[in-house]
């Protein structure tokens, strides 16, 4: 298989996740009066997983990359527990909760790889400083 070329975040796969569109569209299920709610704190909790991916890329080292995909995971937990208790709150049908959580779980997981990825990356080049 072909190593992949990453000039930008954007060819990033853990960037490329449509959850950010899912998570408005699941949204948009909710109670009006929840927009300045919950509403805003699941949107928000979306872009900044995809945001911080983005900002993590762009950074100098790679030891601080590693450092905003766990700020990212942060955010994927935060999403969970407040789709849930949308989903809790008759909110979100439980079958479009169950969807979307699929979609979260396997961007958790890319991120989880992402990360350990460079875990390696990092003691390689730590290695190879000593030496």
């Amino acid at each position: 298989m072909a190593t992949e070329v990453i000039r930008s975040y954007r060819d990033l796969r853990v960037w490329q996740q449509g959850l950010v569109e899912a998570i408005y569209v699941t949204t948009q299920s909710f109670p009006k009066r929840e927009i300045y709610g919950l509403i805003s704190q699941v949107r928000r909790a979306a872009v900044s997983i995809r945001a911080n991916i983005a900002e993590g890329h762009s950074r100098e080292h790679t030891k601080e990359f590693r450092n905003f995909l766990s700020m990212a995971q942060g955010s994927i937990s935060e999403l969970e527990t407040k789709l849930e208790i949308g989903t809790r709150l008759g909110y979100l049908p439980a079958e479009q909760f169950s969807r979307v959580m699929a979609q979260v779980a396997g961007l958790a997981k890319q991120l989880r790889a992402l990360r350990e990825a460079l875990a390696k990356r990092i003691a390689a080049q730590a290695k190879a400083t000593r030496n």
